[in-house]
Order: C-alpha cells, then sequence, then structure tokens
C-alpha cells in the first residue's frame, strides 16, 4: 500500500475533504455563536427556536470531528440528522412559524436560527451542505470498495 493510497482511504479528510471539513467547521462556529447568543439574550422569546439552534450547532460540531478523523458511520448519522433538521424546521419556519416562536421573523435576522427558512441567514449553506456531504461520504465510500 502506498502513501498515496493511504491518504485515499485513511481516515484524515484530503482535497475536496478538507474544503468540506473547513466549512463544516466555519458552520459550527457560526451556529455555536448564534444559538449561544440568542439563548443568553431572549431564550424567553423562541425557546424552542433557539434550543433547535443550540441543536444544529451540536450536529455541526460532531459533524465535523466525524469528517476530519474519518468516523463514516457518525458522519453519516449526523449529516442525514442535519439534512433531516434543516428540511423540517426550515419547512415549519414558512410555514408555520408560530410553532417555532417566530412569527414574523425576517429570515436574515437576529431572530432567525440556523435552519430557519432553510438557512437562508447562512445564504443557504446549512441546505446545499448537507447534501454535499452525503455526495462526498458515497464517493469516498465507492473507492474504498474498488
Amino acid at each position: 500500500m502506498t502513501a498515496a493510497s493511504t491518504r485515499t482511504t485513511g481516515g484524515r479528510a484530503s482535497g475536496v475533504g478538507r474544503i468540506l471539513v473547513a466549512v463544516y467547521a466555519i458552520l459550527a462556529i457560526a451556529a455555536t455563536g448564534r444559538s449561544v447568543f440568542q439563548i443568553i439574550d431572549r431564550f424567553d422569546e423562541a425557546p424552542i427556536a433557539f434550543s433547535l439552534s443550540a441543536l444544529a450547532a451540536v450536529v455541526y460540531i460532531v459533524a465535523t470531528l466525524a469528517l476530519a478523523l474519518g468516523w463514516r458511520r457518525i458522519a453519516l448519522a449526523t449529516i442525514c440528522f442535519e439534512l433531516a433538521g434543516v428540511l423540517v424546521v426550515g419547512t415549519l419556519s414558512i410555514l408555520s412559524p408560530g410553532l417555532l416562536g417566530l412569527d414574523g421573523i425576517d429570515p436574515f435576522g437576529r431572530e432567525a436560527t440556523v435552519w430557519s427558512a432553510f438557512g437562508a441567514g447562512y445564504l443557504l449553506v446549512p441546505l446545499v451542505l448537507p447534501v454535499l456531504g452525503l455526495l462526498w461520504l458515497r464517493r469516498r465510500a465507492a473507492k474504498a470498495t474498488a
């Protein structure tokens, strides 16, 4: 086994995987900062929504670690959960924002959560990122079995 094949099938991300990990890390930091601020500053206004923001932050942190360290099953589970979360919260925030305590929110405003309006406050990165993550995991799995 050569060094190049070890890099391709080993635990650490390389190439496109490094970019994916970097974007996940940036989103993890942003989501953590936003959720901490929302919980400290105005938790009583929308406790469900702001708790979901904190959950999103934890998911991004775990996904970042799993992708970086090659924990495929954990990465797959967290990314699938992330995709489901952004789809459910995004849909609810648009169709029935009152369920989340987000009546009259601006998707780009202070009251928005990480996943509200499908991550519109983050340029829809929360909607696109899990799809890219799943595609990357699938590609790596195919390379590993080849």
